[in-house]
């Protein structure tokens, strides 16, 4: 290093030395941490060679036993080792790991929300109570999306980037593993619950008359194209990421040996392909969807895009939301909001109520077994109402 002057080497691993960039003739010295190829540098805030000497040993002989201890040997903030952690969460967007996207929705939340939290206290000091402690002042300094509340499901995608930066100072050994909370979050999951089939009819209404209202051309093309993506994934169990991705060159119309129309998809989430099926009817939704963006239809083209012909980044969330509300049905049975994924549940929900088999639509929606069992087990008390209801009034056996 070009500032190191006066070097005297205590010994392996221990060096002794002033700095030239600084106006005083203090000593310092510089420690190899053991078992790793880091360093440590100390000020001893003495310019005696002697006193320094003793000082350096004495630090030495403290760094040992912080590393056998496993007792933390950095001192830094929660907000140095985030922005190290947000870093190194570029760079990988960069290489391609994760999405560009996804980096900039950790470093957000770092910078706007968890570094106000506990940004200014050394990393060593965040402790579980400060994490656990994390939803009640989230609540109390901030809102969620619109205005609104800051939603559970927020607060626990939040706090998921909060455990990872403990993880990450852990494996730059800034803290012990024991810093890292290991039980579950505190809040529980939010179902974006699906809509019944009473709501689900009265949305279907509901919309046709919320298209013709559009008080201009550009506003009915829009919450056509809404209507119809609404129509399409309620009836395919896409996820909203595969829908992004959807080229019409993805989409195949075939019959089958009945001379059924159906349609095939293939379809693209973050990591994985699949095929899925669905019924003529989505042949005509999607027929629609064509005509609305005739443009736009070349086989690389996305299917849902947005009025300047690009793919349709937010898939009409705004359109979307405002039809919700304005039937009524933007707040589930539960009180939370629902979002586009719900459409994928209602898909779910209605194919396990007619009696399709768990397995066969898992492989339909790209998902586990155990995921569709632990996520509709409430359906199974409707699909087998028969069975359950039997002996009781009016459900005697025949």
């Amino acid at each position: 290093m070009a500032f190191l002057i006066d070097p005297q080497e205590l010994k392996p691993g221990l060096i002794l030395f002033r700095r030239a960039d600084v106006q005083h003739r203090n000593w310092y010295c510089r420690i190899k941490v053991p078992g790793s190829d880091r360093y440590k540098t100390v000020s001893l805030r003495t310019a005696d060679v002697t006193t320094a000497k003793e000082a350096a040993f004495d630090a030495d002989a403290d760094l040992r036993f912080r590393v056998k201890h496993d007792v933390p040997v950095f001192n830094r903030t929660f907000a140095q080792i985030a922005k190290m952690y947000a870093d190194h969460q570029q760079a990988r967007s960069e290489a391609g790991e994760i999405t560009h996207h996804r980096w900039e929705v950790v470093e957000s939340i770092i910078r706007a929300q968890i570094n106000r939290y506990v940004g200014a206290k050394q990393i060593a000091h965040v402790s579980h109570d400060d994490f656990l402690g994390y939803p009640l002042w989230r609540r109390q300094n901030g809102l969620g999306r619109g205005g609104r509340p800051v939603s559970d499901a927020t607060i626990r995608y939040e706090m998921s980037i909060f455990r990872s930066v403990i993880a990450f100072a852990v494996g730059k050994r800034f803290v012990p593993e024991s810093h890292v909370y290991k039980g579950k979050l505190p809040l529980a999951k939010v179902r974006r619950e699906e809509f019944t089939p009473e709501e689900y009819r009265k949305l279907h209404t509901f919309a046709r008359g919320w298209v013709k209202r559009a008080r201009t051309k550009k506003f009915e093309w829009h919450r056509q194209l809404a209507y119809n993506f609404i129509l399409i994934m309620c009836n395919t169990g896409m996820r909203p990421a595969e829908a992004k991705n959807l080229r019409w060159r993805d989409v195949a119309i075939r019959a089958d040996s009945h001379g059924r129309r159906m349609v095939i998809l293939h379809v693209r989430g973050k990591d994985k392909s699949r095929q899925l099926v669905a019924a003529g009817n989505v042949a005509d939704y999607l027929e629609r969807v064509r005509s609305l963006t005739i443009n736009e239809t070349a086989p690389e083209g996305a299917v849902f895009v947005n009025g300047k012909g690009d793919p349709a980044a937010t898939l009409y969330a705004d359109q979307i939301e405002a039809l919700l509300r304005e039937a009524g049905l933007l707040l589930s049975a539960s009180g939370s909001t629902r979002s586009t994924y719900c459409f994928r549940h209602t898909y779910a929900t209605f194919r396990l109520t007619e009696g399709v088999d768990v397995y066969f639509l898992s492989k339909q929606m790209g998902t586990s077994v155990k995921m569709i069992e632990d996520h509709y087990g409430h359906i199974n008390p409707v699909k087998n109402a028969s069975r359950i209801l039997q002996g009781l009034p009016g459900w005697e056996a025949t």
